[in-house]
């Protein structure tokens, strides 16, 4: 059986030469690490209201409500796996919106493989949206939290 500084190493060529999948075998151990191809994310568009050029007879008021599109850079899944916001189940998130998180600081954990992996963030800011939820799967190249 390989340890687990063994298959993060495995990850971690994978990540680094960018391939898409690893197999290894020797005597008595076999191992096939694939990686998910990235998601394209949609991008929301702003909707507009049609101009009219008739004068209606009473005063009428039109309101759009135009999609939120968020700026600002996120941290993304470095893997494919399940998402947890905090080390246990009865602990606070590792972060939360509003609070600012310095480059190298532990965000949330990754479960891939039934290895917990600790996500940090790649550069700092302040969390301005949480992008998923506790227990969900989460893709290769999937944004979890926009900094600004």
């Amino acid at each position: 059986m390989y340890s687990l500084d063994e298959l993060k190493e495995i990850i971690a060529l994978l990540e680094e030469h960018n391939l898409t999948t690893i197999k290894m075998s020797d005597k008595t151990n076999s191992v096939c690490i694939e990686k998910a191809p990235a998601t394209v994310q949609p991008i929301a568009t702003p909707v507009t209201a049609p101009v009219s050029t008739a004068v209606p007879q009473a005063p009428v008021q039109e309101t759009v409500n135009a999609p939120v599109v968020s700026t600002g850079k996120t941290i993304d899944s470095p893997m494919v796996g399940v998402f947890y916001a905090a080390p246990n189940p009865d602990s606070k998130p590792f972060i939360s919106v509003g609070q600012t998180v310095n480059k190298g600081d532990v965000v949330c954990i990754i479960e891939a493989m039934k290895i917990m992996n600790e996500i940090t963030a790649d550069e700092s800011g302040k969390v301005t949206e949480v992008l998923v939820k506790n227990g969900d799967v989460v893709e290769y190249g999937q944004p979890l939290f926009r900094i600004g």
